[in-house]
C-alpha cells in the first residue's frame, strides 16, 4: 500500500477540507501533515456548516481514524476550542478513539503569538498578512531545536522547558518594546495542555507504516498551497512550512517510495489571502463579483480574499512539484453566468513571453498573457452526473486537461459534499 496525498495548488483555499470529506470513506486513516491553525478546512453536510483548523478532515466519518502529524503545529487551546465545538455538534471524536496526535509535533505557545504580531507590525508595507496565530515563530523555535513538543508535555519538567523558552521569547519581544500581558492566555494554554493530554500521543512514522505494512489506504491531508510552500512558493510571501508532497514524507515519517496517488486541488478560478504577489487579480467588477458569488472570505480570519482568473503557468509548476496524477477542479458554480472567463497562459516578465513560474516574482512583477473562454449561464448546484455538466463547461475543463496535462477526475459545484462529481 501507498500514502495518497491530497493538496492544494493554488495559494491555498481550493476546498482540500471538502474534497478530503468526500474521499475519507475510501480511507482507513486521514493524516494532516503541516501548517497549523491558519488553516480553515470548510465542510458542508446536511445543512450544517464546519471549520476545521487543525483536525483532519476525515473526523465526520465515522470508520475513519484521524492523525495529526509531526508536521503540524498545535495551539492546545484552538484544538480544544475545536473539539469541544464538535461535541456540543454530537461529535466526540476522542472519547470514540477517532483522533490521535503525533508526539513530536510542535506547540504554539501564548508567547509565539506576541512575537507573530510584534514581527508583522514592524514590516509596516511589506507585511507578509499572517494570520498572527503563532505559526512563524513556532516553526523558527523548532529549526532552531528548542521548540516544545506534545510529548513534552508528559515530562515532569515540562513547566521549567516551557518558562525557558518563554524567557527567550520575553527577550526578543522587549527589542520591540513592552511585553504585553499574556498570562490570561498561559492560564487558558495550561488548562488546554492538561486537556490535549488526555488525546492517544503516537510517533507518526511508526503509526502511518504499520497502517501501510497491514495493508490500510491512507489519504495524507496538506493545508495551505503548493504556491505558499516556504521554499518553492512566492517567497517570502509563504507560509512556514513545505505544503507540496515531500512535505507529507518529513511531516508524517512517509519514505518517498511510499507515496501513491496525488491529488491536486485548484479552484476554476483563482484567490489569495493577504500579502504577496497575484499575477492574475482584478482589482475591478469582475474580481468584486468573484468575490461575492464564491463567499470569498478566510474560513479562520474572515479577511476578503483577492480574487483572479486561472493562472496556467503556476498551476504546471505545482504540478511539477508534487508528482500530481489527478485533478479536483472546485467552484465551477461560481463561474456560471459569466459571458466571457479567461486563463493566464503566458506571463510578460522581464521582456520575455515566458509559460513557466521564475524565480521572483516580487520585484519583478508579471504581467499575464490572457485567452479568452466561453462562459456557461447554467446554474451548476443541482447537478449530480457528468452527462448534466453543460457543454462550454466541459470544453473549459478538457481545455485544462490539454494545457495542464493531467485529468480532473472530480469537479465540484457546490459547498455540500454531494455536489461533487466523479468525472473519470
Amino acid at each position: 500500500m501507498a500514502v495518497d496525498v491530497l493538496l492544494g495548488l493554488q495559494w491555498g483555499d481550493e476546498g482540500k477540507g471538502k474534497i478530503v470529506d468526500v474521499l475519507c470513506p475510501h480511507y482507513d486513516l486521514i493524516a494532516r501533515f503541516q501548517g497549523g491553525p491558519n488553516a480553515g478546512h470548510t465542510l458542508e453536510f446536511d445543512g450544517q456548516k464546519y471549520v476545521l483548523n487543525t483536525i483532519p478532515s476525515g473526523i465526520f466519518n465515522p470508520g475513519t481514524m484521524n492523525l495529526i502529524g509531526n508536521g503540524v503545529v498545535i495551539d492546545p487551546i484552538i484544538l480544544k476550542r475545536e473539539l469541544d465545538n464538535l461535541e456540543k455538534n454530537g461529535f466526540d471524536p476522542v472519547g470514540l478513539g477517532k483522533l490521535v496526535i503525533a508526539r513530536k509535533a510542535h506547540l504554539i505557545l501564548p508567547t509565539h503569538q506576541l512575537l507573530d504580531a510584534a514581527s508583522e507590525s514592524r514590516m509596516g508595507e511589506g507585511k507578509i498578512g499572517s494570520t498572527l496565530k503563532g505559526i512563524g515563530p513556532t516553526y523558527m523555535d523548532k529549526t532552531g531545536r528548542n521548540g516544545l513538543r506534545v510529548g513534552d508535555t508528559t515530562l515532569p519538567d515540562f513547566r521549567e522547558r516551557y518558562e525557558k523558552l518563554v524567557g527567550k521569547h520575553r527577550s526578543i519581544l522587549s527589542h520591540y518594546g513592552e511585553v504585553a500581558d499574556f498570562s490570561e492566555k498561559e492560564t487558558a494554554f495550561f488548562e488546554a495542555v492538561e486537556f490535549l493530554k488526555t488525546i492517544e500521543q503516537v510517533d507518526s512514522e511508526h503509526f502511518v507504516n504499520k497502517y501501510l505494512k497491514e495493508g490500510k489506504t491512507v489519504l495524507a491531508e496538506g493545508a495551505q498551497g503548493a504556491m505558499l510552500d516556504v521554499d518553492f512558493g512566492s517567497y517570502p510571501f509563504v507560509t512556514s512550512s513545505n505544503t507540496t508532497t515531500a512535505g507529507a514524507c518529513t511531516g508524517l515519517g512517509v519514505a518517498p517510495k511510499n507515496i501513491g496517488n496525488v491529488i491536486g486541488i485548484f479552484k476554476a478560478y483563482c484567490t489569495r489571502v493577504g500579502g504577496g504577489p497575484f499575477p492574475t487579480e482584478l482589482n475591478d467588477h469582475t474580481g468584486e463579483e468573484l468575490r461575492r458569488i464564491g463567499h470569498e472570505f478566510g474560513a479562520t480570519t474572515g479577511r476578503p480574499r483577492r480574487c483572479g482568473w486561472i493562472d496556467l503557468p503556476a498551476l504546471k509548476y505545482a504540478i511539477m512539484l508534487n508528482g500530481v496524477t489527478e485533478l479536483v477542479m472546485t467552484k465551477a458554480d461560481v463561474l456560471s453566468g459569466f459571458e466571457k472567463i479567461y486563463a493566464c497562459t503566458h506571463y510578460q516578465y522581464n521582456g520575455e513571453k515566458i509559460d513557466y513560474m521564475p524565480y521572483d516574482i516580487c520585484t519583478i512583477k508579471p504581467e499575464p498573457v490572457l485567452e479568452e473562454i466561453e462562459g456557461w449561464h447554467e446554474d451548476l448546484t443541482g447537478i449530480r452526473t457528468p452527462a448534466e455538466v453543460p457543454a462550454k463547461l466541459a470544453a473549459y475543463v478538457k481545455y485544462l486537461e490539454n494545457a495542464l496535462e493531467v485529468p480532473v477526475k472530480y469537479l465540484s459545484v457546490g459547498p455540500d459534499r454531494v455536489q461533487t462529481l466523479v468525472m473519470k
